[in-house]
């Protein structure tokens, strides 16, 4: 497996491609636009999984699961949402193949088994729900609902990156249902804390919590709330949504309950996701020049041991005393991974394990079986120490959440340093194009002024802050008055 990629300040984005294939986390495929996820990678995306789907539960949601295809009228009956993705769906429009008898072995749709109406293949599945939930709510009684899906969409991308964009990517998606605008607005709300929570302290990737403008909200959406995150090479990453849907699809699929006063009403719905973009945002906030690095919370093997032995004599020696570090590890809940391969020398191992981030690498020689020793390896900051196996379970358990703390300062420090304030447009230019990061800049609230930074720039509103301070001021590109500022950035 060869280590060397190109640097980050050579060229990013080549970096990242290179060390999502060279770390064996996904590789594309013979379908355009999509990818094969790798055991290494879809390990990754099985801890972000367990933790959010832990973190689903604990806030009273179940799982459940729903078709892939939507019929077209279905689609269509919320009208901005299917405007919203209409150029990216793809479509079911027969459904049998047949062999062609002037050209034996090939395969054409059978002209006669054209569908009766056509299937959109999910790029999100508000309108196959909201049609279901019709069936189940009559009463105030039965609600709220709250369901989550682990589940795949299809979003017909031109141009596509591993894990950032692809035209097929794994993810979830909330749909709830709720008796008032307040349960609703706070079931939104709430969900896009457990999100930032989970990028926070599974991730350790600090995120800025908003929400979208009209024109960059979740298409059917009356509000959009947002995190927002950092990469190292300056852009933005949207993380994860949760959106407060109002009565829009509620009042297009006709869903109506009859409240606690005998009166009926349109049910109130919110929706929210993340998926394996938080793959690229994992892998882009801490990642190195010699590949992975991995918060210890969502790392597949926390720890590496690697035998350095001559002869069998002392591979069962060293065997032994892994054996014993790993029981040791498990009973204070650390994964440990023995690499005994026979097929790599330990300097290719090593190597292995440092382009894959695995977040501490222990090597046991004959020297240490004697000295009662190990040498301990840190992938974040690539130093090594020599500690005593007394206690060492401990020592490494301790040295993990030292790590993870770290990472997260880390990226803290850094997306700090780059949010900065500007109050004019040339100025927002050029920390645009040299600083890089966030800007925070009033804008006067108009489509206009936010298209035309957009077309000037490139750079979008990430967000309205939710922690922002009314502030007077001047929009940064028209002039006209603002009262507060917020964030733009380039983004993927």
């Amino acid at each position: 497996m060869s280590k060397n990629l190109t640097s980050r300040a050579e060229d990013y984005s080549k970096w990242y491609n290179e060390l999502v294939v060279k770390a064996d986390l996904a590789e594309n495929s013979a379908v355009r636009g999509c990818m094969v996820i790798k055991p290494y990678g879809y390990a990754i995306w099985e801890k972000m999984q367990a933790e959010l789907d832990r973190m689903f539960k604990e806030t009273g949601h179940q799982n459940a699961y729903f078709p892939l295809f939507v019929p077209k009228s279905l689609f269509e009956a919320e009208e901005k949402n299917a405007e919203g993705f209409a150029k990216e769906c793809a479509v079911v429009t027969h459904y049998r193949l047949q062999n062609d008898p002037d050209n034996e072995g090939k395969l054409r749709v059978d002209p006669e088994a054209k569908l009766e109406e056509e299937l959109i293949v999910r790029p999100t599945s508000e309108a196959i729900i909201w049609n279901t939930y019709r069936g189940w709510i009559q009463s105030y009684r039965d609600l709220p609902i709250l369901i989550n899906q682990w589940a795949n969409v299809v979003r017909w991308e031109m141009r596509t990156r591993l894990f950032l964009r692809t035209a097929e990517f794994l993810w979830q998606e909330g749909h709830t249902a709720h008796a008032t605008k307040a349960e609703a607005l706070v079931e939104a709300e709430q969900m896009n804390n457990v999100y930032a929570e989970f990028a926070e302290n599974f991730m350790a990737i600090p995120v800025i919590q908003g929400v979208k403008t009209e024109s960059e909200r979740f298409a059917g959406a009356v509000e959009t709330y947002c995190i927002e995150a950092l990469m190292q090479d300056g852009k933005a990453l949207q993380a994860g949504t949760s959106h407060f849907l109002g009565q829009n699809f509620a009042k297009a699929f006709d869903v109506k309950f009859t409240n606690n006063e005998g009166k009926l009403d349109y049910v109130w719905a919110t929706s929210w996701g993340v998926s394996t973009r938080l793959m690229g945002a994992l892998i882009m906030t801490h990642s190195d020049d010699k590949g992975l690095v991995l918060p210890p919370n969502l790392a597949p093997s926390q720890v590496v041991i690697v035998p350095i032995y001559k002869n069998d004599e002392q591979f069962d020696a060293i065997t032994e005393k892994a054996e014993g570090i790993i029981k040791d590890l498990k009973d204070l809940g650390v994964s440990c991974k023995f690499d005994k391969r026979t097929t790599h020398r330990p300097g290719a191992k090593f190597a292995q394990h440092e382009l894959q981030g695995v977040p501490l690498r222990i090597a046991i020689g004959p020297k240490d079986i004697e000295n009662n020793t190990i040498e301990l390896a840190r992938r974040d900051t690539l130093t090594k120490e020599i500690v005593q196996m007394g206690g060492l379970a401990h020592t490494i358990k301790d040295l993990l959440e030292v790590i993870q703390d770290e990472l997260y300062n880390k990226a803290l420090n850094y997306r700090d340093e780059h949010i900065t304030k500007v109050d004019d447009f040339e100025t927002f230019k050029k920390v645009l194009e040299n600083k890089t990061g966030f800007i925070s800049a009033h804008w006067d609230g108009t489509s206009e002024s936010e298209q035309k930074i957009k077309e000037l720039t490139k750079a979008t509103i990430r967000c309205i802050p939710l922690d922002n301070e009314l502030e007077e001021g001047v929009c940064v590109y028209s002039g006209e008055p603002s009262t507060q500022r917020v964030l733009f950035a380039k983004a993927y």
